[in-house]
């Protein structure tokens, strides 16, 4: 389903999307209100919601959308500027699974289109498995033994659905815990600052977006800057933050897997790592690293990830000790921790 007050754009993404063969657009609406009243009669597996409209908009009315079925997904289609970034993460830490540049004039090319379409199937794919579940029991994962270390920092992965799943983690983790947070989010430079404050409101900490240098202090979130790979390198003064901008193998920036290597390189193993929602393998790579040298994986669960793609793939490789919904992630993190991550 289309949900855009502007005629151009709902013409530019129907044509996009009814050239593929196995998508289908099911209706098309210029408002919030009437985009409510057509999920009463049109089911649809993934809606693309413009924020910004007349009447109720697309942010008050992304609660009533996420409730119209079991397992919709929306992907808002906004403006990827800092004047957008606010609404955009607001919708996304509320249940939106992704966002994606609204089309321009002459913008629009194959590279777009296939962003576009690859995030429409890979929602729709989330959704449509919710009803296969259903038919047959899922088999449970095999989890690897859980390393007894006492880690130095917690470092989390996320991309499509993770923000939501995010907010909701950092809301279970008590003040008291102290160890250092790595953050890398798959998200536009322009969102960062906004993306920052709004894990503060979420955990009750400080946020900061990472630079080079920068000390990795306890009891703060340390957020990977969207140009570039958040790293760990150990000084004479302890673990500091290093940036760098190589090609990874995921294709992301930034991406999860060179935060999750150097993490382990730098502290021993001596680390937990936190798989969240999120499209793709980015973080799989990085994740065999920490284990290897002796650290800690935990995933989130296909029940409640939005695309159960990065923690799918932990978890198939065997590197997951643990596959839990984002709450009970918390508590997890909290009991392996050790007393030294309470102040």
């Amino acid at each position: 389903m289309l949900v855009d007050d502007s005629l151009t754009v709902r013409a530019v993404l129907s044509r996009i999307i009814d050239a593929e063969a196995d998508l289908e657009v099911v209706a098309k609406t210029s408002s919030a209100e009437l985009a409510l009243a057509e999920l009463k009669r049109t089911p649809a597996d993934v809606v693309l919601l413009d924020l910004e409209m007349p009447g109720m908009g697309g942010l008050h009315a992304l609660p009533k959308i996420l409730e119209a079925h079991d397992g919709i997904q929306v992907l808002v289609v906004s403006s990827l500027t800092s004047e957008g970034a606010e609404p955009t993460l607001a919708a996304l830490s509320m249940g939106a699974a992704d966002t994606m540049a609204k089309p321009q004039s002459g913008d629009f090319g194959n590279a777009y289109c296939r962003t576009l379409l690859s995030k429409i199937r890979a929602l729709g794919r989330s959704n449509a498995g919710m009803g296969k579940a259903d038919q047959s029991v899922p088999v449970p994962p095999a989890l690897r033994i859980e390393p007894r270390n006492n880690p130095e920092l917690l470092a989390i992965g996320a991309s499509t659905g993770g923000i939501h799943a995010l907010c909701i983690f950092l809301r279970a983790l008590p003040r008291q815990f102290d160890l250092p947070i790595l953050v890398t989010q798959h998200l536009p430079d322009s969102f960062m600052s906004v993306f920052a404050r709004q894990l503060e409101l979420a955990a009750s900490r400080e946020a900061v977006i990472a630079c080079d240098n920068m000390p990795i202090r306890s009891n703060t979130i340390h957020i990977a800057p969207g140009s570039g790979h958040l790293n760990v390198r150990k000084a004479a003064s302890g673990l500091v933050c290093k940036i760098t901008h190589e090609s990874a193998a995921s294709g992301c920036t930034p991406s999860v897997d060179p935060m999750l290597t150097t993490a382990a390189n730098a502290t021993g193993g001596n680390s937990i790592g936190l798989i969240l929602s999120g499209m793709g393998k980015d973080g799989a790579i990085g994740a065999r690293h920490l284990v290897d040298a002796g650290g800690t994986i935990f995933a989130q669960n296909e029940e409640s990830s939005a695309v159960w793609g990065m923690p799918r793939a932990v978890t198939e490789l065997g590197l997951a000790s643990a596959v839990l919904t984002p709450t009970e992630l918390a508590m997890r993190v909290m009991a392996s921790a050790g007393a030294r991550a309470w102040k």
